[in-house]
């Protein structure tokens, strides 16, 4: 399965594991990189000590590629960036940031970057920050989000059609039909999120990758705009949201309500009640908790028997 995205981060198949916080610990991004894909640690939920100790395991674990996801709104980006340079790592995903920012420093370090982008504009802003590639996340995805709520159908040929370099879709993908749809689309490979949330080696609480398993059509709601959107599982935390939007709410407000803590407290301490539970839209179509070697195994399997189904068409 070689094409521009193996080939740019030495993978087998075309698929990366979402950096996501409180679910992407080494345990997880060295268990999808021995699977062929290209794992990545959530650099977003810990402290500059708990990443270079992930990254180390991590090390441990796999011989194969593997990277870091960092949110650049972080106060200690510039320890983080540090960090991932001392300890080799070769592959940095940025998010939630102006790309301009650190893109030229890694890669003058020996650093591929990619950037994750919520729409046209900002994919055009990331290659002209001169980025290896660009994911492009639609708003069905689990977590912080575009405010346009652009879905990923729409986004990819939207984005291929302007982008010269590599593009990985993003949002509603934890299949293999998904990821023939979105490179028939015009993407070069696939990131996937929530359905790696619900592995035996996601570090997620037990009790929310139950919660994920469960989980129906509708379940989901993107909120919190004014902050930062955010698409939440529906839970008592959510419907207090829900009730204070109803009166007008200042941004002041909002921030009194979410506090701090939240997304730890659901999805990683298994508060189900007041935590803060992200996942995508693609939740409804997820039923089990298997290791991340069966995932993969199973999106590559489906992916190459609907190529061949489209093909007889």
């Amino acid at each position: 399965m070689a094409n521009k995205i193996t080939s740019l981060f030495d993978i087998k198949y075309p698929i990366i594991q979402a950096g996501m916080i409180w679910n992407s610990g080494w345990r997880l991004a060295s268990a999808a990189s021995n699977s062929g894909i290209l794992g990545l640690i959530g650099a977003g939920s810990m402290y500059p000590n708990v990443l270079r100790e992930h990254i180390q395991k991590c090390k441990a674990a796999t011989d194969k590629p593997f990277g870091v996801n960092v949110p650049m709104l972080y106060p200690n980006i510039e320890e983080i960036m540090d960090i991932i340079v001392e300890e080799g790592v070769k592959i940095v995903f940025t998010s939630a940031g102006n790309p301009k920012t650190w893109t030229n420093w890694l890669q003058e370090r020996g650093i591929t970057v990619v950037h994750v982008v919520s729409s046209v504009k900002f994919a055009l802003k990331a290659e002209a920050a001169g980025v290896d590639a660009v994911v492009a996340e639609g708003f069905e995805a689990g977590g912080h989000n575009g405010r346009d709520e652009t879905t990923t159908l729409t986004l990819i040929p939207m984005v291929k059609e302007q982008l010269s370099i590599p593009l990985i879709a993003a949002g509603g993908i934890a299949t293999g039909k998904a990821m023939l749809a979105t490179m028939v689309l015009g993407a070069d490979g696939v990131q996937v999120g929530s359905r790696f949330v619900a592995s035996e080696e996601s570090s997620a609480h037990q009790a929310f990758k139950q919660v994920v398993v469960d989980a129906k059509e509708g379940d989901t709601q993107l909120t919190l705009k004014e902050l930062a959107p955010v698409r939440l599982i529906k839970n008592k935390f959510y419907n207090e949201v829900h009730e204070l939007y109803k009166t007008g709410p200042t941004v002041e407000q909002l921030k009194e309500l979410l506090g701090r803590a939240r997304a730890k407290r659901g999805m990683f301490e298994g508060d189900l009640e007041d935590g803060e539970l992200e996942i995508g839209q693609i939740s409804g179509l997820i039923h089990d908790i298997k290791p991340v070697a069966e995932i993969v195994k199973e999106i590559v399997a489906e992916f190459e028997t609907a190529k061949q189904n489209v093909a007889l068409l």
